[in-house]
This record gives C-alpha cells, structure tokens and sequence, in this order.
C-alpha cells in the first residue's frame, strides 16, 4: 500500500535521525567521557553545564545558562513555523549529568546526558528538513537528581511551562518502558534525654539512644505487615559521646518508598508512630524533619511509551506492561514531572553485571558498548518525538490519558 504524503515525511524524518546521529557518535562520545572523567555531585556540576550548553549552542539551539539553578539549562530550538505560533507541539527532552559522591558516574547520568544530546540534534535536523512542521524543542539540563531534587525547584521556578510532553532515558541493567518509580521521602529523627554519668548515677539520665533502639525495633517489628511495594530503610547516625555518658541526643535517618503519594502517606503514618513510641517508652522527645523535597512515583504516559516501544532499534527487548512490574524500583524526581506533563522514563540496559551505584556500574558507565546502546536510546527518543509530531490526534490522545491520571 503506498505511504500517504504524512507518513512518507514520518519515514524519512526517522532516517534523517539515525543517520545525524550515526554522524555526530565521536562528539556524543567526547562530551559524555569529559562528564565521566570529570564526576560533580548535586548543584555543583560547573563542568558538565558547560560542556553541554557550549555542545547545543554550537548546533544553533537558543541556550539558558544556570536557568533557575546555577548548573541547569534550557535550550531551545525552534522551526520558522513555530516561532510565533502558540499552538506549536513544545517536545521536552530531558538530561541529568550529576554525580555520586566518591563513586563518580556509578548511575551513568554521563550516558542520560549523551542520550538527551543525539535526541536533540536528531530531532532539530528533522526540523530543519521541515520547515513547516509546528515543533518547538526544549531540551532541560537539569542538576541535582541524586541529591537535592533538581526537577522540583525546576518545576516550581515554571520551568516546564508550555510543554506539551517530556522524556529522558536511563541506563540500568535492564530494559523497561514503565519502570517501577516509586515514591521516597526522606527523613531525619532526633531524639532528646538527659546525660548523666553511667555508672554513678545512672537514673539521672534519660537515654536517648535507648529511645533511637527502640524506634528503631518498632519500625522492624512492623516490616511484616508492610505492603510488599513499601520500602524502609535507615540509619543510626548518632548514638552518643562515650559508653560512660548516658546519651542525652541520639539521631537516625531513613528513606522511606511507596508505588505513590497516597500510599506514601500511609506509611509515613505507620513510620512515625513507631518511632514516637521510642520516645515515649523511654521518656524522651522526638523531633521528625524531612531531609529533603519528597519526590512522586513516576505516572508513565502509555500513548508516550507504546511510541517509543514501537521504535526500539532492532535488537533490542523491552517486556509488557506487568513484565516491568516486577523490575527492581528506584526512585527519582521525574516522577513529580510526570504530575505535571505527559511523560516517560524509559530504561535500557547498558549489558552491565552490577547494579546502579556501584563502582562497577561506574566502569560500565564508559564503555563502548554503553556508548552505542545509549545512542539506540537517543535514536529512539527522537523517533518517538517526531512521531507525536506527524501523527494526527497523538498528541490529543497524549493529552487525553494525561488528564484522566
């Protein structure tokens, strides 16, 4: 059956991407081993903020230096036909290029970076073989994925304002089109007694780190009736001065996950109440902070993520819908992107042995063969763009599953 006029452009478009891509592979690479070997943690990634607005502004794109945060960006590029139009599709592609303390590159946000680059001159060549088409492409840097919540002040700051849908891929030891993003709130708990000497006048005291164990206990306790997607894990990080001072503060901290923000209040209840009960079985106060910016479960957009399944370069699997179910969870502000916008947060595997943040994740994160799966990724993220795009009704139906979440 012969193409259509739409579907004939939609088939050279995805050719124009693979082929600029393929083309650019040696510059990809560079920018992506100058993250790695240059590894930044959260809100201090200088390094990587240059190179990767310096890549984009040497391809054309508009650039937004240190964009609501210091180290983020936004780049914009647009066709004669989008410029002022208000009803222009605004694709957002999305990088990450923070590190792990001590062990660099270990969640392979150097390859999330390259991934986001090869999407963003793929699709902004097929925007200039088409010169018509109603595409407006923002590509976000943005820091502070690890730690600090980067996307959430983003969104706050209305960075995300006026896109229409976003995307960003991660590399892990598997493939999942809809990974298991669970909702995570961190928090702090400090208990507070009485020090008195240990031995000669113990009674004086009232044990602070006797009321973190028992906190502590209770939330073990109650692992057996936690749902089997909860999540619990935490520290003692103070425990006192010297084993002769009976202490008067004791301090723990915990991560605490759940599938989403309904459920994450109900374990928050059940958290808090156990370690209450340390305080008051001990006779101390308890103070409950939470460390940082809670972050959502991730709501993938399932029009957005059959697209993409529908152009995985050859050779590689993605399982169904239940298949990504059971992949092991994680947790990451995209989820509170995806309550904003239409999104999708695919993972691919980058043929490694290790888990993320492990020193061998880190090597893995700089291989070739990471390197090439990588820009598979970006090929597809690309093609999934442009799709929306030439697609009539896909982007209302987008929309449309969007609303009813």
């Amino acid at each position: 059956m012969e193409q259509s006029e739409s579907e004939a452009k939609l088939t050279e478009a995805k050719s124009i991407i693979g082929i600029v891509i393929e083309a650019a592979r040696e510059r990809l690479r560079e920018v992506s081993n100058k993250i790695w070997e240059n590894p930044e943690i959260a809100m201090e990634e200088v390094k990587a903020h240059f190179l990767l607005t310096n890549f984009l502004e040497k391809e054309g794109f508009e650039v937004e230096r240190s964009f609501v945060l210091k180290t983020a960006f936004r780049a914009t590029f647009y066709t004669p036909a989008s410029k002022t139009d208000a009803t222009a599709v605004n694709a957002c592609i999305v990088c990450e290029y923070d590190a792990l303390p001590e062990i660099g590159h270990a969640c392979g946000h150097n390859l999330i970076a390259e991934a986001g680059l090869a999407a963003a001159i793929g699709i902004k060549a097929v925007m200039e073989k088409y010169p018509d088409l109603k595409l407006k492409l923002t590509v976000m840097g943005t820091p502070a994925e690890e730690e600090g919540s980067g996307k959430i002040h983003l969104i706050r700051g209305g960075a995300f304002k006026g896109v229409d849908f976003a995307m960003m891929v991660h590399p892990f030891p598997f493939n999942a089109i809809y990974p298991n993003v669970l909702s995570i709130v961190q928090i702090d708990i400090v208990y507070k007694g009485k020090s008195a000497h240990a031995a000669a006048f113990p009674w004086e005291g009232v044990n602070a780190l006797d009321a973190a164990v028992s906190g502590y206990t209770s939330v073990s306790h109650m692992r057996q009736q936690l749902k089997p997607a909860w999540r619990v894990h935490g520290i003692i990080t103070n425990g006192g001065i010297k084993p002769n001072i009976i202490p008067e503060k004791a301090e723990l901290t915990y991560d605490l996950r759940a599938p989403n923000n309904l459920e994450m209040e109900e374990l928050r209840n059940k958290i808090h109440g156990c370690l209450q009960a340390g305080a008051t079985a001990t006779g101390c106060t308890v103070e409950i902070l939470e460390k940082e910016i809670p972050c959502s479960n991730m709501k993938s957009n399932s029009i957005l993520g059959e697209l993409y399944r529908s152009n995985v370069m050859p050779g590689i699997k993605y399982g169904d819908i239940e298949s990504d179910r059971n992949t092991p969870s994680f947790s990451t502000d995209m989820g509170d992107l995806s309550y904003q916008v239409p999104s999708i947060h695919p993972t691919y595997s980058i043929n490694t042995n290790y888990p993320n943040h492990t020193s061998g994740f880190t090597d893995d994160a700089n291989t070739s063969e990471s390197h090439e799966l990588t820009l598979k990724a970006g090929v597809c993220m690309a093609r999934t763009a442009v799709e929306v795009v030439f697609k009539p009704g896909v982007l209302e139906q987008i929309k449309q599953e969007f609303s009813k979440q």
